[in-house]
This record gives C-alpha cells, structure tokens and sequence, in this order.
C-alpha cells in the first residue's frame, strides 16, 4: 500500500509509500526460515541470544553507508540522462561538477553525513530524518496517500464472516505470540539476515496526530490483551486472552457473532483518522476537551493488539475488493492502527496497512502466515469448548457533542470528495507469469517494469520518472531506497518496439539490456548506493548560512523525483489483489504482484484515465511475450 516522494503538492521530493512493499518483493524472504547458525554467516554477524531468535542479529548488521559523493554523482548523472533534453543535461552536468568540486559544499556536506553515520546515537543516518520527513511530518491523509492493502484469496470454507473472522485473529495472535516473545525467525535476503526491528511496531501501536509531526505510540502487550473490533461504526473492545489463556477459535467466534447482534450504528468517530493530519490534530483535541471520558476510549483503541473491521459490504469484483480494504467507506475503520484485518457481509477478507513506521515486507509475512496456516489447517481451529466466564465484548464509547459531530460531518465529506477523485482499475493479466518470465533469463521484477514503462510509453509516447521502492533492510534500521527505474536502456527498448522499421532481434536485445541495467541500479540501491537517499541526506546537513547548492536549484533535480509513475511489488499465492495510491496528482500508482502464470496490476490515478492504462500494460504484456517467445523457440532449436 503502498509511496515515497510526500505528495507533489507539498513536499516534491520526499518518499511516502516505501514498499519496499519494495516495496517488498525484492527484498527479503517473507516466510520463516529455519534457523540459521552463525557459523554458515560472513565475519561480522553473530548472534546475541540475549534479545531472543527473532532480533539475534540485530546489532551485528552493518550500518547504512554512505556513497562516495563521485558514486552518487556518476549515478545520478546517468539516471537523469534520458529524462533530458542535451541542453538541459549539459546544464544539469556543470551543476553536479560545482557540487562535487573539492572544497566545495558538496564535500562539507559529505563530511557533515559522514560525521552523523559515525555517531553511535544514530544506528542508522537516515532512520529519523526519513520517518519524519516521508511519514510523520507528511500531513495529506494517510488514506488514500499512505496506506496500503491485501486482498486475501478465500476462505471456502468460512463464508460466514464470523467465522472467517476468528480463523484470522486466532492465526493473527499466534503471529502475535512469537513477535512479542521474540521467538519469530529473522527473515534473510541473498542468505544475509535483515533487520527485524520495525516489528515492534507492529502489535498494540498506533499513530498519533500532532503538529507539526504526527508520533506513533507502543503499548505494552502483556497489559493490553484486546482486540479492537468495528461494527457499524461502534468500537468494541474485545479480550483474547482470558486467565492467562487466549481465546480459542470457537470463543473467538462466539464474540464476534455477540457484536454482530449486538452492534447499533452510530456517529463514525473513526472517519476523524481519515482527515487532513493537521485537521484531525486539531479534531482530536475536540474530541478530548469534549468528555473526559473519550480520552480512556481513546487509549483502549491505540492500545488494542490489532483490529477487526466487520463490514456491511459483499464485495465481489476485484475492483469492489480493492476498494473495500484500500479506504472502505471512511467510518467502519480507525485509519492511524497499523494492522487492520477487514470482513465482509459475504466472508470475504482483506488488510489495510498504515505505513508510517512499518514497511511492508512484515505486514506481507504477517498475511501469508495467517493465510497459510488457516488454508493449510497448520493450526487447530477445531475446538469447539466456550468457556462461560468469558467477558462480553465491550463497546468503547465516545460523547459526542455538536463540535464534535461537525468534525465527524467535515471528514465524512472531504473523505467522500477524496476517495471520489480516484480511478481505480485492476489489470488480471492471465497470459502468463514468471514461470515463463524465468525462461527467458530475466528477473521478473525487472521484466515487468519494463511492461510498466512500454504501456506508459504508448498512452504518452515518452517516459517519465519512475520510483520502485528497493529494500534496505540488510542494514541496521533499515527502510528502504529509490530505484530509478528509466533508464537510456528502457528508453531504447521503448522506442524501439513501437517502430516497425527495427527488427525483432535488435528489440529484444534492447529489451535484455534495458532489463540488465534495472537489475543493476535496484541491486545499488539495495546496497544503500542509491542517489536519492543520499541527495537528501546531504540536503538536510544544509546549514541557515549555507547557500543552497545549484544542484538542488536545478530543475532537474525536483523534476527527476518527481514520480509520475510510483511502482512495487509484492507477490503471494494467498492475495487475489495489492495496491495503493499514486504519489502526485498527475501520475500514477502502479502496484504489481507476478505469481507463477499470472500478473496482477492495481492501477490508480486522479482522473487520468486508469482503465485505459489497464489496457496498455495489458498490451504491453502480451507484446513482450511475442518478442521474446521466437528467441526461446530458436534456443531450443540450437540444442
């Protein structure tokens, strides 16, 4: 869900969605490993028991570099290449050269990070400076700017919806259960264990709005055993864990079908976390000043495990169910939870992430857990014991005065006249997937972004700048880096597939180019030898009487980060759907998922006209495939 540069209108180059989602496939491996011995890692991890399996590695893990100013430079100079005009590059190149000069405000700067990496108070150079800039400090809506979600595959099994209900949260609190005991396996990229820091951010949190930077809270789990469910917009809060014993899925179910009986609609308090960050800031203080009853309301639903959205709707399309757990209706949630498991009228489920200190990667393994282990019986969720004692599922209730309903109404309509702005289409393309992408020698990641840009070059007839989240986690706190995903070699193989006057084999040999080169700049950025992280490092290093460098004054450089086309990836044979939304007004939010004969895209814009971008990456799909199928027909041949 999932972006990263905070929204054109506001801050034009700072990162919201930072999937890493890359925003989560090229990253990591998402299901539990089984232990790892230290011995088989290269010198320098080792394992620290003392902080329990799951965070063993943690503080062995290198710290995020930081590029040499002539890395960074020879980069960007190469990313921005095909996005210029030779006049515009030329001007563009002397600005780079007056930044990296020797003696000149680059190297001060250079020096200034270098200084900041070194210092043991920082783990990691860039952690707070980006959680703020890209997330907390970033004031449009969390929905639809900033969250993200999953479309489950379904339960056949459970169409009751409290049934399905009970089978998610009792594999949700199993999930739970190693997360807070620190028994969960860290997760590995390239045979290398990754940070597994971001998941105490996970259960029994929220975010917080203030001025001018919202702050997320962590409550302690052992004093805060609930649920927090939603019915109608009534909040209830709902116990799992009972005399020291948790909930069996039969209780479980129990509770949910109390509140389906039970629940009466009421004003939507939640719609408020749907709202601008500083008009829900200052709606909050309302809400607080108008009883001091709502304070304790609020503390029981920032301090719930998880929640549980029971929903009125019976999505059935992929459209309805993208929209269904990507924003609802704007009242049957509380948007600032990081983890919301959301249920239809007709059993159908999904998740919506709130992104701000948690990228998806962990929300993806937390998703194909609870699917895996419910689709595979992993668990026992055939006890049919309900213990009388149990306690009722209890309604968190708020005193809503006028000024409070006022807040309410305002946020209900700016939600209605938000969400109305966005095209929403999603591209199942059945042709193939990376079974047959794998035949032809490419990554599948790469060979997608590369039907992204051929389906944005032919609805513009020109490519435009385009962010795929890249993953840094394989570093102490990390988060993630910008891929650039236009290169000279994707422009090439753009130009050249739409011109019939080039041949197939120099197509397709622009095509492997144009997929090694992507490889190349994701597996740098992977490495923390990205441009745009570090350019903005140095930026924030500037001091009140420094001038600002020509590079940053550059229209180039607002203009090559600004993402008209915001990309990632994230795959599961559990999801039937994956998305977010675009990261500028005028461009695109392209979420993608390549299972073994199929690719899924979640296309969304404001008004740009998304099915008809449906169409093209349909098509450009279809004309990769053509190009490259001769090629592997002739390579059997030879053998």
């Amino acid at each position: 869900m999932l972006k990263v540069l905070a929204k054109g209108r506001t801050q034009s180059s700072v990162l919201k969605h930072s999937f890493p989602p890359a925003r989560l496939s090229r990253s990591a491996t998402m299901a539990p490993r089984n232990a790892r011995s230290s011995s088989s890692l290269p010198a320098g991890y080792r394992e620290d028991n003392s902080k329990g399996p799951m965070l063993r590695f943690e503080e062995s893990l290198p710290s995020l570099p930081v590029p040499t100013l002539e890395e960074t430079a020879a980069r960007y100079l190469k990313s921005v290449h095909p996005l210029l005009s030779p006049t515009e590059f030329q001007s563009t190149t002397e600005a780079v050269k007056d930044f990296v000069k020797p003696g000149g405000i680059g190297s001060k700067l250079q020096e200034r990070l270098l200084a900041r990496k070194e210092d043991p108070k920082h783990k990691n150079w860039i952690y707070e400076w980006w959680n703020e800039a890209a997330y907390m400090a970033y004031r449009d809506p969390v929905v639809p700017y900033v969250s993200y979600f999953y479309s489950h595959r379904d339960d056949r099994r459970r169409r009751d919806p409290a049934k399905r209900a009970a089978a998610l949260s009792t594999a949700a609190l199993e999930f739970k259960k190693m997360v807070d005991q620190g028994t969960l396996e860290p997760e590995y990229m390239k045979k290398l264990p990754i940070s597994m820091e971001s998941y105490q951010w996970m259960f029994n949190c929220s975010r917080v709005p203030a001025k001018p930077a919202d702050f997320p809270v962590k409550y302690p789990a052992q004093e805060n055993q609930h649920i927090l469910v939603i019915r109608k917009n009534q909040f209830f809060k709902v116990m799992h864990e009972v005399d020291g014993k948790q909930l069996n899925t039969s209780e479980l179910e129990h509770q949910f079908k109390r509140i389906y009986e039970r629940a009466e609609r009421v004003p939507p308090v939640g719609a408020l976390t749907s709202e601008n960050r500083d008009v829900w800031t200052d709606a909050r203080e309302v809400l607080l000043k108008a009883h001091p009853l709502n304070a304790k309301a609020l503390e029981a639903i920032e301090s719930a495990s998880f929640v549980v959205c029971l929903d009125d709707a019976s999505p059935v399309t992929l459209e309805e169910r993208a929209r269904a757990y990507w924003h609802g209706d704007g009242a049957n949630r509380w948007y600032d939870k990081p983890l919301q498991f959301i249920i239809n009228e007709n059993g159908t489920s999904g998740f919506m992430g709130e992104h701000s200190m948690m990228d998806g990667t962990p929300t993806h393994r937390l998703n194909d857990y609870v699917n895996d282990v419910i689709l595979h019986n992993k668990l026992d969720f055939s006890d049919p014991s309900v213990r009388s004692n149990l306690p009722e599922p209890t309604p968190i209730k708020f005193h809503i005065t006028k000024k409070v309903q006022s807040e309410i109404d305002r946020a209900t309509k700016d939600f209605a006249e938000v969400i109305g702005a966005h095209e929403l289409c999603v591209q199942a393309y059945q042709g193939y997937g990376k079974g047959l992408i794998k035949k032809f020698k490419c990554s599948p990641d790469a060979y997608v972004q590369m039907i992204i840009q051929l389906a944005y070059y032919k609805m513009y007839g020109k490519n435009r700048p385009t962010y795929e989240s890249a993953t840094t986690r394989r570093f102490q706190q990390g988060r993630t880096e910008t891929c650039r995903s236009v290169s000279d070699e994707s422009v090439a193989f753009c130009n050249a597939i739409c011109d019939a006057s080039i041949d197939s084999q120099t197509t397709a040999d622009l095509f492997h180019k144009a997929v090694k080169a992507h490889v190349a700049y994701i597996s740098a950025a992977s490495d923390g030898k990205g441009v745009d992280r570090h350019l903005f490092g140095l930026k924030k290093l500037l001091g009140p009487n420094d001038e600002v460098p020509s590079l940053y004054k550059d229209p180039a450089y607002a203009y090559s980060c600004k993402w008209f086309i915001s990309t990632s990836q994230l795959s599961s044979e559990y999801f039937n759907g994956y998305g977010w939304s675009q990261v500028v007004d005028d461009g695109w939010g392209i979420a993608y998922m390549i299972n073994e004969n199929s690719i899924q895209f979640n296309v969304v814009s404001k008004g740009l006209g998304s099915a008809r971008m449906s169409f093209y990456l349909n098509e450009a799909a279809g004309d990769i495939r053509d190009l490259l199928l001769p090629t592997l027909e002739s390579a059997k041949a030879k053998l």
